[in-house]
């Protein structure tokens, strides 16, 4: 066993330990008093799966940008009184009364956010993706196996009952035979703004809170609104989609291990100050299967955001509203589903908390996801193929 497994298993272990020992904590009504961090659109929709539990207490919140934290109070809180509201994230980290935090800022203030959160004994909900640089990983292993603490990363499938049933009843029972591809692809983001107009910085936004350890730049609206289009901050499509479904691709097919990665892309469409791609596709190659990727922020085609895994016995199109399994004898099995991802996902991670149960997508997981995603960053903007040496 080597060190990083070492250390995986053991924040594995202790996470479970140090829950059961924290209902005691909780008392009789379970109530987990929960802190939000980051405040935007994924901040909106993850606490508003949060509040529909009757286990939680949203207790106080943050973000860099005063009209922002206003807007969420008074679109996601229906109760009083109203949270304690703070620019600085040190400082709701310090109230004894917040037991967990969402974390849902910019990509690149994860780990720091993270790492501190466990120094403050906080049980962490973790917005994909888990990582921002490879560098990253050792520091929140480390942390993580310190504090020993429930920590849940944002791969919502991973609680979906429909994702676990394919699990059980098409993979577990090998139903497609050996799988050879698995395809996946997201094309079309409508939610994003495009075309940003320069505006002036305004008050109440803390542009070096924003920054954090990114390099130091002046104030642009483009890289706070559409923060995606930019490395320093986010990795793009590569961060935002392919993590989701690599992550799907691994847990179906138990393969956690890429050799080799190969992505292309460009700005072909949308030039309009971004950095990253709008546009991307990419190869990663497993011990004896390839998942191919493609998405586009553009709407260039009418795919059903999926991963269609294709076997020598059949396929499954896996999709966030159910599947369809095609065996190549016999009829297809079509299954609908209307649950809520984010829902069932927070659930889970509030199980953790209360009962000491496991959260289905540990730190391994969250990790072992952002290596495809690297991998293929890291071809992406060197023009090569790049292999699993340097992200062992």
């Amino acid at each position: 066993m080597n060190r990083r497994d070492f250390l995986f298993t053991a924040a594995t272990a202790t996470a479970g330990m140090s829950a059961r020992s924290y209902t005691q904590v909780l008392g009789a009504n379970n109530r987990v008093g929960l802190g939000v961090i980051g405040l935007g659109r994924r901040g909106t929709i993850v606490s508003a799966a949060f509040v529909q539990d009757d286990r939680v207490s949203i207790r106080a919140v943050c973000d860099i940008y005063d009209a922002q934290t206003k807007s969420y109070v008074s679109r996601v809180i229906k109760s009083s009184p109203s949270p304690a509201a703070y620019v600085a994230y040190e400082e709701l980290l310090s109230r004894k009364d917040v037991d967990a935090v969402l974390i849902s800022t910019p990509d690149h203030l994860h780990v720091t956010i993270a790492k501190d959160a466990l120094s403050a004994s906080k049980h962490i909900f973790l917005e994909k993706p888990t990582l921002h640089h490879w560098s990253e990983r050792s520091t929140l292993v480390d942390a993580a196996a310190t504090h020993k603490l429930v920590l849940q990363c944002g791969m919502q499938q991973r609680s979906t009952a429909h994702y676990i049933r394919a699990k059980q009843e098409i993979f577990s029972q090998q139903k497609l035979g050996k799988v050879i591809f698995a395809r996946a692809v997201w094309h079309n983001f409508p939610w994003q703004t495009r075309n940003i107009k320069p505006e002036p910085q305004p008050a109440g936004l803390d542009w070096t809170r924003f920054l954090g350890p990114a390099p130091r730049v002046p104030y642009e609206k483009v890289r706070y609104s559409s923060w995606r289009y930019f490395p320093d901050y986010g990795n793009g499509l590569l961060a935002d989609i392919l993590t989701h479904w690599a992550d799907v691709a691994q847990w179906m097919l138990e393969d956690a291990h890429p050799q080799s990665a190969a992505a292309l892309g460009g700005i072909y469409q949308l030039h309009d100050g971004r950095e990253n791609p709008d546009t991307v596709s990419a190869i990663v190659q497993y011990k004896d299967w390839n998942l191919n990727f493609e998405s586009s922020v553009l709407p260039i085609r009418n795919d059903q955001p999926s991963v269609f895994f294709e076997g020598i016995e059949g396929t499954l199109d896996l999709s966030r509203d159910g599947f369809t399994y095609t065996p190549t004898q016999g009829d297809a099995i079509q299954v609908k589903s209307t649950e809520s991802l984010e829902r069932a996902h927070t659930k889970n991670f509030l199980d953790a908390i209360v009962t000491g149960s496991t959260v289905s997508a540990p730190l391994q997981a969250g990790i072992e996801a952002s290596r495809p995603v690297q991998m293929a960053l890291q071809s992406y903007r060197t023009q090569k193929i790049v292999s699993e040496a340097d992200f062992s």
